[in-house]
């Protein structure tokens, strides 16, 4: 597995930062915010792209989003130990990465060129820079990996659709092994812009590593963030015969369509319901078999109270607190690292994973004042040891996408 976020650079200051309560947010400083009503972010602070292209002038050539990809990328095949594939395996080799939004900062500065300089000042790599398969392009290129090669594009739902469909096609028998997860890098006056004109984003300008408070009474709006997630997906027996260190298993993936509203869920949050059972059939297992859930939850007003709506109708007794606790455990990691979009599901799918190998569930911090209606057990301001065989990600987009991912301790 690899990572890019606002709260760590690799797995090891991910980890640490989460299970620490530490927030990643702070005053936007990529750009001028002082006319925006929001003007706080999840930014990636001190990364070094070039670190990881093998030609540095390609990262003039690359989006942020795409440098993000390739980092977070390349980290994932160490730490998978495949850094060499034998050329005649390399077309069993697939990437996935996609990303919800793309090149804005390049599709921004062009269009910037054209309005002020002309048409003859666009960059003739503004079209590559832009689109949102690049970073899945790229990577393959990087790494020589043949398989199948695509990026989906679900706003935030895009990487948990991009490690489900890796595991389908594995399981199908169209590849061996893949890099999926996903990449996002919004935060440029555009993305800070557009989401703001939604009013979605908090404008807790003031406290803002208290802005994203994700079933608080006093939430306001989510906090953009940036990064991205990469894992490797490999079939079993491959994977057992090359003596390869497993984290765990992937055992079911839902998805569904609210069918309803561009930006808004379900009011009951039927959509999201749907998609969590699915991903529990797909894995053959009870609702009542699930210890933790990674929470969508984003710190909206309107989603917050949804999926905990899906929660409780799918879960039932489990999820409810029965004096002061619960069989279901349920915490949002965007609480520390702001909502990274389309690569929110990867970020967060890794941190289930990390959960069920250490047996501690990141906390959701800034839960001062719960919304009545947000009851669950929202593991509140401190982490929380305990045994987790099988853990669920949830993630929802625009346009009604919902995608959930089941993970299983791996156990020989």
């Amino acid at each position: 597995m690899g990572v890019v976020s606002p709260v760590g650079n690799d797995l090891a200051s991910f980890w640490s930062n989460l299970t620490h309560g530490v927030s990643g947010i702070g005053p936007v400083t990529a750009f001028d915010v002082s006319a925006y009503d929001c003007r706080i972010a999840g930014e990636v602070r001190n990364f070094e792209p070039v670190k990881w292209f093998k030609v540095p002038k390609d990262v003039r050539r690359a989006d942020r989003y795409c440098q993000l990809a390739m980092g977070a990328a390349k980290m994932a095949v160490t730490d998978a130990g495949l850094e060499s594939v034998p050329e005649s395996e390399l077309p069993r080799f697939g990437v996935m990465i996609g990303s919800g939004i793309g090149g804005l900062k390049s599709l921004e500065d062009n269009h910037t060129a054209l309005i002020h300089k002309g048409p003859g000042r666009i960059s003739p790599f503004m079209i590559p820079m832009m689109i949102a398969n690049m970073g899945s392009g790229l990577v393959s290129m990087d790494l020589g990996w043949q398989g199948p090669n695509f990026a989906p594009v679900s706003a935030c739902s895009t990487a948990a659709h991009s490690l489900g469909e890796a595991w389908r096609m594995i399981k199908e028998g169209d590849a061996d092994v893949f890099a999926a997860g996903g990449s996002e890098a919004s935060v440029v006056p555009l993305g800070i812009g557009g989401f703001g004109a939604m009013k979605a984003l908090s404008t807790r300008n003031d406290e803002p590593t208290k802005a994203s408070r994700p079933f608080d009474s006093d939430r306001d709006g989510f906090v953009m963030g940036e990064g991205a997630g990469v894992l490797i997906l490999e079939e079993l027996q491959h994977a057992l015969q090359r003596g390869a260190r497993i984290y765990g298993e992937i055992i079911g993936y839902g998805l569904s369509a609210d069918a309803y509203h561009m930006s808004a869920p379900l009011p009951e949050g039927q959509g999201a319901a749907r998609c969590m059972k699915m991903a529990l059939d797909k894995a053959g297992i009870l609702p009542t078999d699930v210890d933790y859930v990674n929470a969508h939850g984003t710190s909206t007003p309107v989603g917050d109270v949804c999926e905990t709506k899906a929660v409780k109708a799918l879960f039932g007794d489990h999820a409810r607190r029965a004096g002061g606790t619960s069989g279901l455990v349920v915490s949002s990691t965007k609480s520390m690292t702001g909502h990274l979009l389309g690569a929110a599901g990867a970020v967060e799918s890794i941190a289930c994973v990390l959960a069920i190998r250490d047996g501690v569930i990141p906390p959701t911090i800034n839960l001062d004042n719960p919304d009545p209606q947000c009851d669950l057990d929202y593991v509140p301001h401190t982490a929380r040891e305990q045994k987790i065989r099988i853990a669920v990600n949830n993630s929802f987009g625009f346009g009604g996408h919902n995608a959930t991912l089941v993970f299983r301790a791996f156990e020989g």
